[in-house]
């Protein structure tokens, strides 16, 4: 089995110190061993995913935003960077930066941090990002998608599927999310599908952006599924089969929430199956 997981850490917004003692106490708890983190701060002398990875015997790489002004301007007198990070118990490679259109939105902060990790069950593509957030900038986000996609497919021939890890800040049934899956629509790069972890989840709640969570209630925003472990097809041999998938972060830890997002953490199959278990 492999454990993976998505997160947006919240960059330094809110009470950022208290908030990072819960971030590792989550992670601490549920051991991922590859994590796919949005909104990582880092700044002179000290990188937030440097720290993770440290604390939790990790491998680790981070990619700044291409636009971090666009950040400092939620919090004036900030000068940390932000990024995408990905941390892995095993060695990570082939680390590329793949850019993401603003497509008329004037959002030019997104990009998507893709990477190989060495797993002693065989190489495993893996690319984590943030798309762009305004609720009426879908037609930006399926542009990017498109990017992304294409990143995706050129790494789909590895031993295991493709992984993506994201902060999508799409819901499931929106244009982005469909045409990045693949299946309920034309795939966004021929012949490519992922599939949505959650689907395999038993738990009831799936709100990654949740009102119970006193950061969103302020925003007076719905509850809503924006984070995403997204898995491509298996093969004949099972790898990378979802086999289950929950909440993190989803409470506070000794009164502290640790993020604006609860995060997603899924189970993926190891073990070679007999071939007739797989659908052809």
């Amino acid at each position: 089995m492999i454990r993976v997981a998505t997160w947006n850490l919240w960059w330094r917004l809110g009470a950022w110190a208290e908030r990072e003692a819960a971030i590792r106490a989550v992670l601490r708890d549920v051991r991922p061993d590859v994590c796919g983190l949005q909104e990582v701060w880092a700044g002179p002398g000290a990188n937030q995913a440097a720290s993770l990875a440290s604390e939790l015997r990790m491998h680790w790489e981070w990619l700044s935003s291409p636009e971090p002004a666009r950040w400092r301007a939620r919090l004036p007198g900030c000068s940390a960077e932000v990024g995408n990070a990905i941390l892995a118990r095993w060695p990570i490679s082939d680390v590329a930066e793949v850019p993401l259109p603003s497509a008329g939105s004037g959002d030019r902060s997104r990009n998507a941090l893709a990477c190989v990790i060495a797993s002693p069950h065989g190489r495993l593509p893996v690319i984590t990002t943030q798309l762009t957030a305004a609720p009426w900038d879908s037609a930006a986000r399926c542009q990017q998608v498109r990017a992304l996609a294409q990143a995706v497919a050129t790494r789909a021939r590895e031993d295991f599927p493709p992984v993506v890890l994201g902060d999508l800040n799409a819901e499931p049934d929106s244009d982005e999310v469909r045409l990045l899956c693949g299946h309920k629509t034309a795939p966004a790069a021929p012949g490519l599908v992922l599939v949505d972890a959650w689907r395999y989840a038993a738990e009831e709640v799936p709100w990654t952006w949740d009102r119970a969570n006193p950061h969103v209630l302020a925003t007076m925003e719905p509850s809503s599924r924006i984070d995403y472990v997204l898995v491509g097809l298996p093969d004949r041999s099972g790898r990378g089969h979802v086999r289950s998938a929950r909440r993190i972060g989803a409470e506070p830890v000794d009164g502290v929430w640790p993020s604006d997002h609860a995060g997603v953490l899924a189970d993926l199959e190891t073990a070679t199956w007999p071939a007739a278990k797989v659908a052809t």
